[in-house]
C-alpha cells in the first residue's frame, strides 16, 4: 500500500506528493514541525503538541494553516489511510511559497502544511533491552532552541557523530560545561545525592511534550523532583539517567562516552517512571479523585 501524505488540501500518494522549490521551508527552513506519537490508533499527549505548535508558530510569526479542530481532522485521516496502529504522525509548517527574499513576504501568501504518518515499533513493556548509550558534544546550535523550527542542522550533525561512535544519542554540552539537552530529547538525572532533575524550560532548551506530561504524572504522584540544571560532570556521576521524548518515552541512559552512568544498569526511579509514563501513554492510568 503507498503511504499517503496531506500537502496543502490534498491527499495523495508519497510519489506524487510535492512542495515548490519556493517553499520557504526549503529555502530557509522557515516553518516549525510536531511528531505526535500514535499508539493503538490514538495520538498520545495531542493537546500538549497543539499547543507547542500554536507557541512556535506564534514565535515565529505564522498564522495557523487551519483551525485546531480540522487539524485535529486532518491528522487522524492521515493516520487512518495509512493504516497506522502504532506510529507517529508529522506535520510541518512553513511561512508558504514566495519569491526568495530573506523578509518575510507581503500579506496574502498562505502558510503551507504537509502531514504524513509512518508506522512505528509499540513502547516495550519494560525499560529492560530499552536503554541505551549517548556521547557528549558542544551544542552548537540557535539561541532560540525552545522553537520547535525545521532548522535542524545541528542536531542532524550531532546525531551522526553519535551513529558514527556506535551510540543513540548525543547529550549537548554549553560553553558553560553544563547540559542543555540531547539532540532530540529532554535530558534528567537522579544526582549523586538522590535528588530527580531535569533543566528548567528557557531558550535553551525544547520543551518537551513527553517532558510535560512525565511532570504532571510526578505531580500526581507526590514524587519530588527538581527543575534545576546540572553540570557534564554531574551527569557522568549521576546515580542515574534517562532521556524523554515523544519517540524514546522513558528512556535510560546507561553508558555516556563510553562509561557506565551509576552502575551501568536501568535504575528503580527510571524503572519507577517509565511505568508510571507506560500506564498514560497506554491510558490506563486511574488518576486520583479531584
Amino acid at each position: 500500500m503507498s503511504r499517503i501524505a496531506y500537502v496543502n488540501g490534498r491527499y495523495l500518494p508519497h510519489r506524487e506528493a510535492a512542495v515548490s522549490i519556493e517553499d520557504r521551508g526549503y529555502q530557509f527552513a522557515d516553518g516549525v514541525y510536531e511528531v505526535i506519537p500514535v499508539l493503538a490508533g490514538r495520538l498520545i499527549d495531542e493537546g500538549l503538541h497543539l499547543d507547542r505548535l500554536a507557541r512556535s508558530l506564534g514565535e515565529i510569526r505564522i498564522a495557523p494553516p487551519m483551525t485546531r479542530a480540522a487539524l485535529g481532522v486532518v491528522l487522524r485521516e492521515v493516520v487512518r489511510r495509512n493504516r497506522v496502529a502504532d506510529g507517529m504522525v508529522y506535520l510541518q509548517v512553513t511561512r508558504g511559497v514566495a519569491r526568495r527574499e530573506h523578509p518575510f513576504p507581503l500579506p496574502g501568501v498562505k502558510p503551507a502544511l504537509v502531514v504524513t504518518a509512518r508506522r512505528g515499533a509499540r513502547v516495550p513493556e519494560a525499560p529492560d533491552g530499552w536503554g541505551i548509550a549517548a556521547i557528549t558534544r558542544p551544542d552548537e546550535r540557535w539561541a532560540r532552541c525552545d522553537i520547535k523550527t525545521i532548522g535542524l542542522l545541528p542536531n542532524v550533525l550531532a546525531r551522526q557523530a553519535a551513529r558514527e561512535a556506535g551510540a543513540y544519542e548525543a547529550v549537548l554540552i554549553d560553553g558553560a560545561g553544563n547540559v542543555t539537552e540531547g539532540a532530540a530529547a529532554n535530558v534528567w538525572i537522579v544526582d549523586a545525592a538522590g535528588v530527580l532533575r531535569t533543566r528548567a524550560l528557557g531558550p535553551a532548551i525544547l520543551p518537551g511534550c513527553t517532558r510535560a506530561a512525565l511532570i504532571g504524572l510526578l505531580g500526581e504522584e507526590n514524587i519530588v523532583f527538581e527543575e534545576r540544571g546540572f553540570s557534564l560532570d554531574d551527569l557522568r556521576a549521576a546515580r542515574e539517567a534517562f532521556l524523554t521524548s515523544a519517540t524514546s518515552f522513558v528512556r535510560p541512559l546507561l553508558r555516556l562516552d563510553g562509561a557506565p552512568i551509576g552502575d551501568g544498569e536501568v535504575g528503580p526511579v527510571t524503572r519507577r517512571l517509565f511505568a508510571l509514563l507506560a500506564t498514560h501513554v497506554a491510558g490506563t492510568r486511574n488518576h486520583a479523585e479531584p
